[in-house]
């Protein structure tokens, strides 16, 4: 007999049995000390429009399955854009928020949304998961439920259990098997090759040297130092929002050292750039990046800092992918390929959600063309191992 519990914060759920769950399979982001820090340093709750409902469904007294989930009054630091949504539901008469997510806060990176005990029936649960996020929206007067970057197979197990598919795109790195940095830029042609290596080669030019900070380097200096850098990104732009906080930052470096793969560039030892990197088995995530002023018009800092540090750490450790967060063609120049994101969504109103499933089979179609032939049209030769 399964049953729900809906949970107001992670630690109403021990870390031990919620990363039973999460740490062998799902993504850094849903393990419980990423989600304790979130909400301990206040990024996340009722005052910031992400209000924690996290789904715990057991089997007796077993836990099986852990779902983050918030309830949300507007579509802020989602990243599966659906502002275009709420007003055509607003044009309908129909009120959009609040609704229900199940989702990493600020975090467009692919991962398992329904973290499942190994041996469980992953269908069975997430058609429960859907059922009670169903339950629970009618209850509370929510109009919808949204899952959101689920890896593929999950994101097909929430589609049969009734909720519409929706996909996306984002630049992904993809390791070929690649020895070197040197073999990788082969893949390009002679035009773009010399390209990249003017740009990988300028930050030595400039006097800046870049790293991986070690674990013991994760202290509060380099916390206060990465908070700055993030504020002097979202600062600069009319829609940019401080959703995390100093707090964070500073417990985040001690509670998640061993997950974190801060890149920092230093000029004359100090600390004048960084990106937010996570690590976790065969991937590498980029999160977060920023600079000081004083190098605010370094030219292609920013390329070596958020993507070529990261590709060179790829190469040398063996990771299978990098993903550096949502958007930017420019990453595509720089060996980065298009790559098919995932979410899945449940509307109330038979209306809204009628008109939505007409145009999400018409996205769809535009995004599987469009990565299709973004991937076709690379501007990469054939890799030595495939001639």
């Amino acid at each position: 007999m399964l049953s729900l519990r809906l949970l107001e914060r992670v630690r109403d759920v021990p870390r031990e049995a919620w990363d039973a769950l999460a740490v062998p399979a799902a993504s850094p982001f849903a393990e419980w000390t990423w989600l304790d820090c979130l909400e301990e340093a206040g990024c996340v709750g009722g005052d910031v429009g992400w209000l924690p409902r996290h789904f715990a469904l057991y089997r007796g007294s077993d836990l099986i399955a852990v779902a983050p989930a918030y309830v949300k009054g507007n579509s802020e630091g989602e990243f599966v854009f659906d502002w275009s949504w709420a007003d055509v539901a607003d044009r309908m008469g129909i009120a959009y928020y609040p609704k229900l997510v199940f989702a990493i806060p600020f975090t467009p990176a692919t991962g398992d949304r329904a973290i499942v005990a190994p041996g469980e029936d992953r269908d069975e649960v997430i058609r429960a998961l859907s059922e009670a996020a169903r339950a629970f929206s009618d209850k509370a007067g929510l109009s919808s439920a949204h899952v959101l970057f689920p890896r593929e197979a999950e994101a097909a197990s929430w589609e049969r259990a009734g909720m519409l598919s929706r996909l996306g795109v984002q630049y992904h790195w993809e390791n070929a098997g690649y020895g070197s940095m040197d073999e990788f830029l082969a893949r390009f042609n002679a035009k773009k090759r010399h390209q990249l290596r003017r740009e990988i080669a300028q930050p030595a030019k400039s006097g800046i040297t870049i790293e991986t900070l070690p674990l013991g380097a994760l202290d509060e200096p380099a916390a206060r130092a990465m908070y700055a850098f993030y504020c002097a990104t979202v600062d600069k732009f009319h829609w940019g929002r401080r959703y995390l906080t100093a707090r964070f930052f500073s417990i985040v470096a001690s509670r998640f050292a061993d997950r974190l793969a801060w890149v920092v560039a230093k000029k004359d030892s100090r600390l004048v750039a960084g990106a937010f990197n996570v690590r976790k088995d065969e991937r590498l995530y980029g999160r977060y990046w920023g600079s000081s002023p004083e190098v605010a018009d370094e030219p292609f800092l920013h390329f070596n800092v958020c993507y070529y540090h990261g590709v060179t750490e790829c190469i040398r450790e063996g990771l299978a992918v990098f993903e550096p967060g949502a958007g930017g063609e420019h990453k595509k120049a720089r060996g980065f390929l298009p790559t098919v994101t995932h979410s899945a969504h449940w509307v109330a109103d038979p209306r809204l959600r009628r008109l939505l499933a007409a145009h999400l089979e018409r996205e769809r179609e535009a995004v599987l063309t469009h990565v299709a032939e973004e991937r076709a049209a690379a501007g990469m030769k054939t890799p030595p191992h495939d001639a």
